[in-house]
């Protein structure tokens, strides 16, 4: 059998009273996009630094394709892109490919990934002339040059427009489909969503939510309904076979368990809502309901 990716048993890590991870077990096999969510404070950027060896854990064991997390035989088959990921400013992308291709043994060829990337256009630009958007590309170019068996992306597509989103899905599904393990955080759930074959959703340093999108969002269930009224929240909170209730900006949007009954319900009170819908819950609206769900049950 092969060796998974990357395999957590038992791990908690403690910041003063704060919880960051609360006995984390988890397999990520290889050859998979593996998205981890959850609202910031979760625990997600605790359980990648753990993995990566940048911080320690307090008890457990995580390890890295057979190698303990943080060990240089470890390190040598991961690629990664921080969220808060910078570099110097004097040397083009080209010139910061080189530099990093240098630490590996056998690294990818840059003009190669420079192609496979969509970088030829700025390459050759100082670091500092870059936009946000450029930057954040080479970055993620950065990641690559070692052939990584493990990559890790951490909002890789922050500052992007579509066209450039899309150039780096491409990139990430060509990857995957030569056997690389993407483990992706993102607040883009449209990311997650297509990218991942699997979703991990944390919440207080717990894993409350392990599975394929769409079976995530089967497992809420129901429907999702979306208006313009004249009740309070608390009111449509009530009304049968409401789930949860949150707003967008005017719009009040109602997951309910039966939407017949819900629908009955609220025209009865206000016979005069406006912009009425009725959809399937979105992948993050799932994922909005079920961490509502956590949290009301963690309540004393």
């Amino acid at each position: 059998m092969a060796e998974a990716a990357i395999s957590a048993r038992g791990v908690h890590k403690r910041y003063g009273m704060t919880r960051a991870l609360d006995g984390i077990d988890i397999e990520i096999e290889r050859g998979q996009v593996c998205a981890l969510l959850g609202q910031n404070g979760a625990g997600k950027t605790t359980f990648i630094h753990s993995v990566l060896g940048l911080v320690p854990i307090d008890r457990g064991d995580i390890s890295v394709l057979g190698h303990a997390a943080g060990s240089l035989s470890a390190r040598k088959r991961m690629g990664v892109m921080l969220q808060d990921t910078d570099l110097p400013d004097l040397l083009t992308g080209r010139e910061h490919l080189a530099r990093f291709s240098s630490y590996y043994q056998h690294p990818r060829a840059i003009d190669d990934l420079i192609d496979s990337a969509e970088l030829s256009d700025f390459a050759d630009k100082r670091y500092k002339k870059m936009s946000g958007g450029q930057k954040r590309r080479i970055q993620f170019a950065v990641a690559l040059i070692g052939q990584p068996d493990v990559l890790f992306l951490d909002e890789p597509t922050t500052g992007l427009d579509r066209e450039a989103r899309e150039a780096v899905w491409n990139s990430v599904r060509a990857l995957v489909a030569t056997g690389t393990t993407v483990i992706l955080t993102t607040h883009y759930l449209e990311e997650a969503d297509a990218l991942a074959d699997r979703i991990v959703l944390i919440n207080e340093g717990r894993i409350v939510a392990d599975d394929a999108a769409d079976r995530i969002r089967a497992e809420v269930g129901g429907s999702l309904i979306s208006c313009e009224t004249a009740l309070a929240e608390t009111a449509v909170a009530a009304l049968p076979a409401v789930r949860s209730t949150s707003r967008s900006g005017r719009l009040l949007q109602v997951l309910t368990e039966h939407a017949p009954s819900t629908l009955a319900a609220l025209l009865a009170q206000d016979p005069n809502i406006e912009d009425l819908s009725v959809t399937k819950p979105s992948l993050s609206e799932a994922i909005g309901a079920l961490t509502q769900s956590v949290a009301k049950e963690a309540r004393p």
